[in-house]
C-alpha cells in the first residue's frame, strides 16, 4: 500500500487530531496539553520519548533497520493571542487564543507521519527524530530546543519541516532551492529629547519631530542602498509618545522589523539603520538608543533536498503544482536548525477560496481546507524514506 493510500486511510484521525488541537490552543511554552497528546501517541508507537525539551517540546526517536543516517522531522505546536472569528464547530474554546497559523495542522501531520513510518520501522533505512517544537511564534522555541541538545545524541544528517500556506490552494507545494523565507530582526528605538510646553517648542528638543524624520528616512534604505535585484523590508510598526496635546514629551519610542534573504543584505540594512537614526537624532538635539533582537535566520533550502522533495510531491500527488521560485518575507525559526545541517522546508497549499478558506495567516478567520493534510502526510513520509535512502 502506498503512503498516500495509508494517509487517506487515516485521514479521519489526522483531522480529528487537528480539530481537537484547534479547540484547545496553547501559547508558546504553555503547550502542556498538546505536548502530552504528542508524547502519549509517540510512546504508543514504541518510540523512545523525551519531554520537556526546550521547556515544553517533545522528541521521539524512531529506530529503523539502520542507525544512520538520521533525519530530523520538526513540527511546531503553539498558537497565537488572537480571538477566533471563524464560527467553525471546532473553534477555539480558549478565549483570546487561536491556532491562526496552522500549527495545529502541523502537529496532526507529524503524528500521522509518525504512525505511518512506525509501521514500517523494520525496513526504515535509518533513524527518524520526531521533534515537536514549542513557541515558534517569536518566543525562541527552536533556540531553546537547540540549547537543550535537540541537534545532538544523535546529530541529524538532515532536517525537514513543513508549513500549511493559505496564500496558495490545495495541490500547490513550495519547494524552492536556496532562500525561501526571510531572516528577521525586531528593533526598538528610544529617542530622547527635552520636553516642554507645546506653545514653546523653541526651548525644547522635540523627539516626535526627530522620529518623524527618522521613520521617513528609513524608507530610503531599501530604495537607495539595497541592490534592486535583492529583496528586503524595513517596517516601522509601532510608535508611542506623549501624554497630552499641549506637552512636548521627553521621549518617543518606535518598534518594527528588518527582513532579508541574504546575511550580507541584513548587515547592510542594519549598518544604514544605525547611521541614519544616530545622525538624524543628533542633528535635532536628541539622543537615540537602539536595541535589536534576532528572531530568525533566512530559511535556505538545500538544493538537493528541495529537488528530491519536489519529485516526491509530484509522484505522490499527480495534480501537484511544485513551485520552485516561491519566496516570502515571513520568518520561521526552523531556520536555526538548518544553519549547519542540510535541510528542506516545504510549504503546502491549504486554501480553498470557494469555501471561504483563504484568510491569511494570523487572521481571526484563518482556517484551512483539510483536504491538504493527507497529501502532506504522504509526501513527508515518502520523502523521509527517500532522503534516508539517498544518504546511505
Amino acid at each position: 500500500m502506498t503512503f498516500l493510500a495509508q494517509a487517506l486511510k487515516i485521514k479521519d484521525q489526522t483531522i480529528a487530531w487537528r480539530r481537537d488541537l484547534h479547540r484547545h490552543p496553547e501559547l508558546g511554552f504553555k503547550e502542556v496539553r498538546t505536548a502530552q497528546i504528542v508524547a502519549d501517541e509517540l510512546t504508543r508507537l514504541g518510540m523512545d520519548v523525551t519531554t520537556g525539551v526546550g521547556k515544553t517540546g517533545v522528541v521521539g526517536m524512531l529506530l529503523g533497520a539502520a542507525e544512520t543516517p538520521v533525519l530530523l522531522l520538526r513540527f511546531d505546536m503553539d498558537a497565537l493571542r488572537i480571538q477566533e472569528e471563524t464560527g467553525a464547530v471546532y473553534a477555539s474554546q480558549n478565549p483570546g487564543v487561536m491556532h491562526a497559523c496552522g500549527h495545529d495542522a502541523h502537529t496532526a501531520v507529524g503524528l500521522s507521519v509518525a504512525r505511518l513510518l512506525a509501521a514500517r520501522r523494520e525496513s526504515l533505512p535509518g533513524t527518524i527524530k520526531f521533534v515537536f517544537q514549542p513557541a515558534e511564534e517569536l518566543d525562541g522555541g527552536a533556540a531553546h530546543m537547540i540549547a537543550d541538545g535537540v541537534l545532538t545524541k544523535p546529530t541529524p544528517d538532515y532536517v525537514m519541516g513543513m508549513h500549511v500556506w493559505n496564500e496558495r490552494p490545495v495541490g500547490w507545494y513550495g519547494l524552492t532551492p536556496g532562500p525561501s523565507m526571510a531572516g528577521a530582526d525586531i528593533f526598538t528605538v528610544r529617542v530622547s529629547g527635552k520636553g516642554g510646553h507645546g506653545a514653546q517648542p523653541h526651548i525644547t528638543r522635540d523627539p516626535i519631530l526627530a522620529v518623524a524624520h527618522i521613520v521617513t528616512a528609513l524608507q530610503s534604505i531599501v530604495s537607495r542602498n539595497v541592490n534592486p535585484l535583492d529583496s528586503a523590508v524595513v517596517s516601522v510598526t509601532q510608535l508611542e509618545s506623549g501624554t497630552a496635546n499641549n506637552i512636548i514629551p521627553q521621549e518617543a519610542v518606535f518598534t518594527g522589523t528588518l527582513r532579508s534573504f541574504k546575511p550580507e543584505v541584513g548587515a547592510l540594512i542594519k549598518d544604514r539603520f544605525y547611521t541614519l537614526i544616530e545622525t538624524i537624532a543628533g542633528a535635532m538635539g536628541c539622543q537615540a538608543e537602539i536595541d535589536f533582537i534576532k528572531v530568525t535566520e533566512p530559511v535556505i533550502n538545500d538544493p538537493r533536498l528541495a529537488a528530491l522533495m519536489g519529485q516526491v510531491a509530484a509522484a505522490v500527488d499527480p495534480g501537484a503544482k511544485v513551485d520552485t521560485a516561491f519566496q516570502t518575507m515571513g520568518g520561521e525559526d526552523f531556520s536555526l536548525m538548518m544553519q549547519t545541517i542540510p535541510g528542506c522546508f516545504m510549504m503546502v497549499g491549504s486554501a480553498n477560496p470557494e469555501r471561504g478558506l483563504d484568510y491569511g495567516h494570523h487572521h481571526p478567520k484563518f482556517d484551512i481546507d483539510e483536504a491538504c493534510l493527507p497529501y502532506a502526510v504522504a509526501i513527508l513520509a515518502q520523502g523521509a524514506v527517500e532522503v534516508l535512502e539517498s544518504g546511505r
